[in-house]
């Protein structure tokens, strides 16, 4: 008997490790329509997360095929495209900018990989200071607690890079009522207020800012998921993260959290393929048209 269930044991982690090599290695793209009476044209965004110099193919063919096939007006970049590592490449998440921004505008918001680089430049040298530069040569001004507005569209974007505090494991640091708003300044009421923000753990506080959506990534969908209970394990070490990928909404607020499309730490995803996140802004007055 013993013996029969170490063989139902083993042949179920053999499972998960096939499951998680073949969900490692593809993605599939989920599309969102977020209807909003500020918006006044349609605006289709691609969103990008948690890449970690992943590549899909030969210069992320895969990737860029699946992007183009859906002809978005622009590219929202959640963070993590690179891994902080000392002495590891940024090449693989600098060639998919690179191809990305010769066919779209890129709107690039910092993660806490992005951010940890430019904290420690004694552990990672200057590898900041030189992908950020790349970045800005190809066109891309990454939207560190700043905006930009698409008139065309009515929609200010806003790029968020909270402090390192607000990553820690094992609990969630409080935050201020008024942070957001000392780092970002208030938001725009007369347009559609987009906020990347990397982490959606603070989602009721961007909520409070004033965004009418938030993009983010972070929780790479939980790593594991189960049905019925979702992901299992947020990066901070928590079990079953409220917040694992998918639409949530809170107010007037709607957050798209994209799964991610790589692995750093836990080079796991079982059940949980890497996600391409396609996210239409629709005006009131056209809503189910696009």
């Amino acid at each position: 008997m013993l013996g029969i269930v170490f063989a139902c044991i083993g042949a179920g982690m053999a499972l998960c490790l096939l499951i998680s090599v073949w969900d490692c290695n593809r993605f599939v793209t989920v599309q969102y329509e977020i209807v909003s009476d500020k918006v006044i044209k349609p605006c289709r965004f691609v969103l990008l997360s948690d890449l970690h110099n992943k590549t899909y193919g030969k210069d992320h063919a895969r990737l860029i095929d699946a992007i183009d096939s859906v002809s978005p007006d622009a590219i929202l970049v959640a963070g993590d495209m690179l891994t902080a590592l000392p002495g590891h490449s940024y090449e693989p998440a600098l060639s998919l900018m690179r191809q990305l921004a010769s066919r779209y505008k890129v709107y690039y918001g910092m993660g806490n990989h992005e951010y940890r680089l430019k904290l420690y430049p004694e552990k990672y040298g200057a590898v900041y200071e030189e992908y950020v530069s790349e970045l800005v040569k190809l066109g891309i001004r990454p939207l560190i607690n700043e905006s930009t507005y698409l008139p065309e569209y009515n929609v200010s974007i806003c790029g968020a890079e909270i402090d390192r505090r607000f990553y820690k494991r094992f609990r969630k640091t409080p935050m201020d009522g008024r942070y957001l708003a000392g780092i970002l300044g208030e938001p725009r009421e007369d347009a559609c207020q987009l906020l990347i923000a990397h982490s959606p753990q603070y989602f009721e506080e961007y909520a409070a800012w004033g965004a009418d959506v938030v993009v983010s990534g972070h929780v790479h969908g939980g790593i594991v998921r189960l049905p019925f209970l979702g992901g299992v394990l947020s990066p901070n070490m928590t079990l079953f993260p409220k917040y694992d990928g998918g639409r949530f909404t809170l107010g007037k607020t709607t957050m798209i959290l994209s799964r991610g499309l790589g692995t750093h730490t836990i080079p796991v995803r079982v059940f949980n393929p890497g996600e391409l996140a396609v996210i239409t802004l629709t005006p009131e007055a056209q809503k189910g048209q696009a």
